[in-house]
């Protein structure tokens, strides 16, 4: 496989899957890719990849800016990963995060934002960080008021461009209800579901969206275009792309989700 952005014009506004939590995006004439893992199928500490990408970091290419939702697990980034990271040019981060990860990592809080130039001249792309909870609502809260671990997700946005929200590994609607309230008019989500579990966490409650909390995340965010990733590649995910096709139906939001083949381009926008 060539470097898979050479068959995209330079104004599409798109996103491919390439497994697990890794979306490369292309917006503004930027290349995005968030939460990235390349490393090969096997045991990586106490969670088991099961399906490696469908594209290498070679075959990504080089990149704008990384997105890191988290640092602390390697189903989100795992040493391959890291090290494309931190070969880019700038890593976007919740605070912890960057701190641990290092230069070129620039540290972002929820409601905090970054402006960087496009290459299309279209002015600027925002990236505003938002909030996401990585487990039950009721989960034990750190010192930094974190379930889990420090974990952020992402509003992207620009002039005539398509609103895109990531979301990180969250689980909480009410996440999402507030996201949808202070960053409205999102076109586009990137949802984290699969309904990852451990079963020594949270009694094994899901740390990421299952499919049915994900329709909802859809309805709530009213977005017309939903890619769903984070469903496939770890032994820890629970369900996968049949049970979200299932999902969406059951809640007559089927034409809104574009769960398609990994390394394959789905429009941000409608028409």
């Amino acid at each position: 496989m060539p470097d898979i952005l050479t068959a995209l014009p330079a104004d599409a506004c798109a996103a491919t899957v390439l497994g697990g939590p890794t979306v490369v995006l292309a917006l503004g004439g930027l290349r995005i890719v968030s939460d990235p893992t390349f490393d090969p199928i096997g045991q990586h500490g106490y969670l088991t990849k099961t399906i490696a990408p469908v594209a290498t970091e070679e075959q990504v290419g080089a990149v704008d800016v990384v997105l890191v939702s988290h640092q602390e697990h390697p189903d989100n980034l795992d040493d391959r990963g890291r090290a494309f990271a931190l070969a880019a040019p700038l890593v976007l981060a919740g605070p912890r995060s960057a701190e641990k990860l290092g230069s070129p990592a620039v540290g972002l809080a929820p409601w905090t934002e970054r402006s960087l130039p496009r290459p299309d001249g279209g002015g600027e792309l925002t990236v505003l960080a938002v909030p996401a909870v990585h487990g039950p609502e009721d989960g034990e809260r750190d010192p930094f008021g974190n379930v889990n671990c420090e974990v952020i997700g992402f509003v992207l946005s620009g002039q005539d461009l398509p609103t895109v929200y990531i979301s990180g590994d969250n689980a909480s609607i009410r996440t999402v209800a507030e996201i949808a309230r202070r960053a409205p008019a999102i076109d586009a989500a990137v949802l984290h579901a699969g309904a990852a579990r451990v079963p020594a966490k949270f009694g094994g409650r899901p740390l990421t969206m299952d499919s049915r909390r994900a329709a909802a995340a859809a309805a709530v965010l009213g977005a017309d275009v939903v890619v769903p990733a984070h469903y496939d590649g770890w032994a820890h995910f629970s369900e996968g792309r049949d049970d979200l096709e299932v999902a969406f139906q059951e809640a007559g939001l089927s034409s809104l989700l574009f769960a398609t083949e990994h390394g394959s381009w789905t429009p941000l926008r409608r028409g």
